[in-house]
């Protein structure tokens, strides 16, 4: 393997979840007897720039040309979204500029847009899969159909003009040519714009062994320096980082063509030398991610393990793309979890990759009234605890398996842990 950032061969092996089918490939029952492909889950830290990273062994067109995630299925992500639009339009003082244009990329349903779209400012989303973007166009947002690629952005700046803003999130992890990425935002954005990328925190996934965020949709697992380096091969410089708690914990990075930008703000400074304390700057500090994983593992097994001896009925909340990485790596199958259920119309009636675990529609968990309900999405606890406190209603319990295994209080929708609800959300 040859780090895709630096070129570097000398990349070490830190986190082996062995081999799984890709996470969205969802089986119809039609299906069930056919065998699946599997590809290894494998990752390495390069020695020579430290980015975390998996071989690219499933490319991007054959994942996304029909994709079975919907972001506007996630209430509490649609109004991250509103919130982000709302900050990023004030800051950038938007809507009193006749020229504002906004591009978001890896657009997606147009859950983002759709609130540029509310204050008319003149947008585009740039979207890959041909039935979620044909979603975003039905919602009235702008799409192109088109994978970002420096020849991409040339042809939109040409058509469109460069953009004030150009927002990319949840995407820069799923990208192989990094290089090529980055040269489209910088293509994209005018010279004095910014780009604002949103991405799950390399920190979090090491220092909380979240290894269900690894699939083999996500090539590469960002720290902030390492952001920093990919972003400045494509002439773009981070001026300012944010810390989230969306996906477990998530930076959002805000960066400038290199010509335009000044020094980096107080909070990038403050997040740079967290990761240098956690030991995130250095290969020694992702050392233990293997190790943690696999206790991770044995505490989700002998939970499962124990609610089967005690003949309790166990079934799962969401069918999301990181959960079927927990669901093979721990090898959980129907015998353990009985089924898991979806609000996206998309997975209804199909079956998990690997395990094929089969999905309803989540009214069945009022009217089977199990006894344990397992939450794959466990990034998004507040608003699911919130959502599922009528399982207390016939004393069900509500877990979440990860970064910790732990049980909702559903009297006060909150959680029993001794862990800032910070720290886990």
């Amino acid at each position: 393997m040859v780090c895709r950032l630096c070129r570097s061969r000398d990349l070490e092996s830190v986190l082996d979840l062995g081999a799984t089918p890709p996470c969205e490939s969802f089986l119809t029952a039609d299906r069930l007897d056919d065998p699946e492909p599997t590809y290894p889950l494998h990752v390495r830290v390069c020695r020579a720039c430290l980015l975390l990273q998996i071989p690219a062994l499933v490319g991007p067109d054959e994942t996304f040309t029909e994709y079975a995630y919907f972001s506007s299925f996630s209430s509490s992500w649609v109004d991250h979204a509103r919130r982000f639009v709302d900050e990023a339009t004030e800051r950038m003082d938007l809507v009193a500029r006749d020229d504002a244009f906004v591009v978001e990329v890896a657009s997606n349903d147009g859950y983002l847009l759709r609130h540029v779209v509310d204050r008319g400012i003149r947008c585009l989303g740039i979207e890959p899969s041909v039935n979620v973007g044909a979603a975003a166009r039905d919602a009235g947002v702008p799409t192109l159909t088109a994978f970002l690629n420096p020849e991409t952005a040339a042809r939109v700046r040409a058509e469109h003009g460069p953009a004030s803003l150009v927002v990319a999130n949840n995407v820069y992890a799923h990208i192989p040519d990094v290089r090529g990425f980055t040269e489209g935002l910088r293509t994209l954005v005018t010279d004095d714009g910014l780009v604002s990328i949103e991405v799950h925190h390399a920190l979090r996934l090491v220092a909380e062994a979240q290894f269900d965020t690894v699939y083999h949709e996500h090539f590469q697992y960002w720290t902030v320096l390492t952001a920093m380096r990919a972003l400045e091969a494509g002439d773009l410089t981070v001026i300012d980082v944010e810390a989230l708690p969306t996906h477990g914990g998530s930076i959002r990075l805000w960066a400038t063509p290199s010509a335009n930008a000044g020094p980096p703000s107080e909070r990038t400074l403050d997040l740079l030398a967290e990761e240098r304390r956690a030991g995130l700057h250095a290969v020694e500090g992702y050392r233990g991610l293997d190790s943690a994983a696999r206790d991770a593992r044995a505490a989700v097994l002998e939970f499962l393990l124990d609610c089967r001896r005690r003949g309790e009925r166990v079934v799962g909340y969401g069918a999301p793309g990181k959960g079927n990485t927990l669901l093979n790596y721990c090898g959980i199958r129907p015998d353990l979890l009985e089924y898991t259920v979806d609000r996206n119309p998309y997975k209804h009636g199909r079956f998990t990759p690997g395990t094929r675990i089969p999905i309803h529609h989540p009214d069945r968990i009022a009217a089977d009234r199990p006894d344990v309900v397992l939450v794959l999405p466990w990034n998004l606890e507040r608003e699911l605890t919130d959502q599922l406190r009528y399982v207390g209603d016939w004393g069900g319990r509500v877990v979440f398996p990860l970064p910790s295994l732990r049980t909702a209080d559903l009297s006060r929708a909150t959680l029993r842990t001794d862990e800032p609800v910070e720290a886990l959300s």
